[in-house]
């Protein structure tokens, strides 16, 4: 069994996400071969050297779950693309590019985020760019923790003010794009989150069946993606 989660956007101001997670990483996870965490596991992360207790205690948790020998992947989210091998280190998860190629069931799924293929969200697009260049990244990790804070404040209020005011065609993947990522990849079937709108959309790709799985966020629900010999099973449960 392989179990998929993604848009959790842990944080201390949320302590409801937080122990729904520890009782999945305790009751169901220790059940599954791999976990894949695919992006926003955390609200914010403005580096490895920065930290906090709370973050280090979600760390422990993810190395208790590797210890028992489940495999934890861990893919990189808009809110969440400075978490690095520091972390990666202590929770025993392994990196992975955005987009990742893996088999489950025996059939080639390409694994994203998501948020590179809102291609309508210029403006985002733009800025997503420019985080994610090499130099950029290398400017904002030796940036004080001072501005990296207020940074990551600023960079969350305005994503937050701008999702309200954009409609929601903008916000969401351009359908467009989904049949030319598989088909770079070789996949039929893709699975992402980021757009918080969990379902399972089913169309045709070089007439052969193909299918775009959403993983849905944690918010007023959890949500998990198990992949068994029943096939691919999305369903939410309470966070209570």
């Amino acid at each position: 069994m392989i179990l998929l989660i993604s848009d959790l956007h842990l944080e201390e101001e949320r302590p409801d996400i937080t122990r729904a997670f520890l009782h999945f990483l305790q009751r169901r996870a220790p059940q599954a071969e791999a976990l894949y965490i695919l992006g926003d596991f955390f609200e914010s992360w403005i580096g490895d050297d920065a930290m906090t207790s709370f973050q280090r205690s979600i760390a422990q948790a993810l190395r208790q779950l590797s210890d028992t020998g489940t495999r934890i992947y861990l893919m990189h989210g808009n809110r969440d693309f400075m978490i690095g091998s520091a972390f990666c280190r202590e929770a025993g998860c392994t990196l992975i590019p955005d987009p990742s190629l893996v088999q489950l069931n025996g059939e080639p799924v390409l694994l994203m985020h998501g948020d590179s293929l809102c291609t309508r969200d210029e403006a985002y697009m733009r800025l997503r760019r420019w985080l994610r260049n090499p130099v950029s990244l290398w400017i904002l990790r030796n940036l004080p923790l001072r501005t990296r804070h207020k940074l990551a404040r600023k960079l969350r209020n305005e994503s937050r003010m701008q999702t309200r005011q954009k409609t929601t065609e903008i916000t969401d993947v351009t359908v467009e794009e989904i049949p030319k990522i598989l088909r770079e990849h070789g996949a039929r079937t893709l699975i992402h989150g980021h757009t918080h709108r969990p379902a399972c959309h089913d169309f045709a790709l070089d007439g052969q069946p193909a299918r775009r799985i959403v993983l849905g966020d944690w918010d007023r629900q959890g949500w998990a993606l198990q992949v068994d010999e029943q096939g691919f099973q999305q369903a939410p449960f309470s966070l209570a």
